[in-house]
C-alpha cells in the first residue's frame, strides 16, 4: 500500500530512521512507514541538528534507507537548502530516490531545532515561504509535500492557510508552534488538509497525542523521530562505558543482543540464498 492510501486509511506511524540498519529493524518491528529523520541523520554524522550537513549527505543517507526497505519514506529536507530554486532541485532528487513524501520547514538557512531550550528561530517571509513551497509541489511529481511551520499562534495559521495554496498537501506545525490540542483543531480547521504531528521525546504531544485526539484533531502522520535515536545512543554509551571501566567483554556482551540472532535478522539467510542461486559451486 503507498502512502497517499496509507494516509487515507488511517493514522500513519512512523519512526526516526538513519541508516540501513535503524530501517531494517523498524521494518520488522511492524511499522507501516519510515521517518529519515534529519536529527538522527545529522546526528550519525556526529553534529547537532543545525544544518550543518549538505542536501548530497541527507540524500545518500535517505538512499540508504531506501535500499534497506520496503517501506514508504517520509524524508526531513530541512529549508530545501537555499532559495525556491534550491528547493525545487531538492525535490527533484528526493523524488528520484523514491521517496513518498517530503516535509519542508520555513525558517532561514542555516536552521535551528526548535526543541534547544529557549530558542528563537528566524522565520523565511510568509509569500517568500509560500514561493518555496510552490517551487517544491510543482517539482515533487507524485511525492507528498508537507509544509513545516515553526511560526507561532495567529502567524502560524496564516502560514498554514498561504501553504496549502501554494499547493501544500499537508500541514506540519513543529512541537513549539502550539500549546493546546484546540489550538491543532484550530490549524486543521484553518488549512482544510490532514496534519502532521511529530510525537518527539519528552514533548508536550508525546504525551497528549494519542490516536484518538489525532484522529480528532486531523493528524494523519504522526512521527516518532527521536524514540530510536536516543534508546540506541543510551545503550551504545552504557556498552561503552563499561568496557573503557574494564569491566570484562563477555559480560557486557551478556547484556546485548546474540550474535547469532543479529546474524538472522540483518539477512544473512537470504544472502546465502542467493550466493547458492547465482555463484559457481565451489570445486572440491
Amino acid at each position: 500500500m503507498g502512502l497517499h492510501e496509507m494516509i487515507s486509511a488511517g493514522l500513519v506511524r512512523a519512526p526516526g530512521v538513519w541508516d540501513g540498519l535503524t530501517a531494517r529493524l523498524a521494518e520488522q518491528a511492524g511499522f507501516g512507514a519510515l521517518c529519515a529523520s534529519g536529527f538522527a541523520i545529522s546526528a550519525a554524522l556526529g553534529y547537532p541538528d543545525a544544518e550543518l550537513y549538505t542536501m548530497s549527505e541527507n540524500l545518500q543517507a535517505v538512499r540508504t534507507v531506501r535500499e534497506a526497505s520496503t517501506l514508504p519514506v517520509i524524508a526531513d529536507i530541512d529549508t530545501g537548502y537555499g532559495n525556491a530554486i534550491n528547493a525545487a532541485r531538492t525535490a527533484r532528487r528526493f523524488a528520484d530516490a523514491g521517496v513518498a513524501a517530503v516535509f519542508m520547514e520555513d525558517q532561514r538557512s542555516p536552521k535551528r531545532c526548535p526543541l534547544i531550550p529557549g530558542a528563537e528561530v528566524d522565520l523565511v517571509d510568509e509569500v517568500e515561504a509560500a514561493g518555496k513551497v510552490r517551487a517544491v509541489k510543482d517539482a515533487a511529481g507524485d511525492m507528498i509535500v508537507i509544509a513545516r511551520t515553526d511560526a507561532k499562534g495567529d502567524d502560524a495559521l496564516r502560514r498554514a492557510e498561504a501553504y496549502v495554496g501554494a499547493g501544500a498537501d499537508m500541514i506540519m506545525p513543529v512541537t513549539k508552534t502550539f500549546s493546546t490540542v484546540d489550538e491543532w483543531a484550530k490549524c486543521r480547521e484553518v488549512a482544510g488538509v490532514p496534519l502532521m504531528a511529530t510525537l518527539t521525546a519528552s514533548a508536550w504531544t508525546e504525551r497528549e497525542f494519542t490516536p484518538e485526539v489525532m484522529d480528532q484533531i486531523g493528524v494523519r502522520i504522526a512521527l516518532l523521530p527521536t524514540q530510536l535515536l536516543m534508546a540506541v545512543s543510551g545503550a551504545a554509551q552504557g556498552c561503552l562505558q563499561r568496557l573503557a571501566a574494564g569491566e570484562p567483554p563477555a559480560s557486557v556482551s551478556a547484556d546485548g543482543m546474540d550474535h547469532h540472532a543479529f546474524v538472522d535478522m540483518i539477512g544473512m539467510d537470504e544472502i546465502e540464498r542467493q550466493q547458492h542461486a547465482y555463484l559457481p559451486a565451489a570445486v572440491g
